[in-house]
């Protein structure tokens, strides 16, 4: 839920707290593990910190289902052109 607002632009660390039904401070350990992972990342910008997606650190995950979306269309092309073959098969 806090990768999918912060899809839609920057916000404050209130702002992305307020739908959680949780104490700041817990709210700010999960923040700071996606901070951490490389997905979040986050400025002060005064008394307010405010947090800002990571859109590189999705690179690799979209690279690999792109490979991984490649292979599996090939091979249900390839399962496409077995079954055809075999009903013509059976057909003759």
């Amino acid at each position: 839920m806090i990768l999918q607002r912060l899809a839609r632009g920057e916000a404050s660390v209130s702002e992305l707290a307020a739908p959680h039904d949780m104490a700041l401070p817990s709210f700010m350990g999960h923040l700071k593990k996606l901070e951490d992972a490389g997905l979040v990342s986050s400025v002060k910008r005064g008394r307010t910190r405010i947090c800002t997606l990571a859109p590189d650190a999705f690179t690799p995950a979209r690279d690999w289902l792109s490979e991984q979306s490649a292979i599996w269309e090939g091979r249900l092309d390839r399962f496409d052109d077995y079954i055809t073959n075999l009903m013509k098969e059976r057909e003759t």
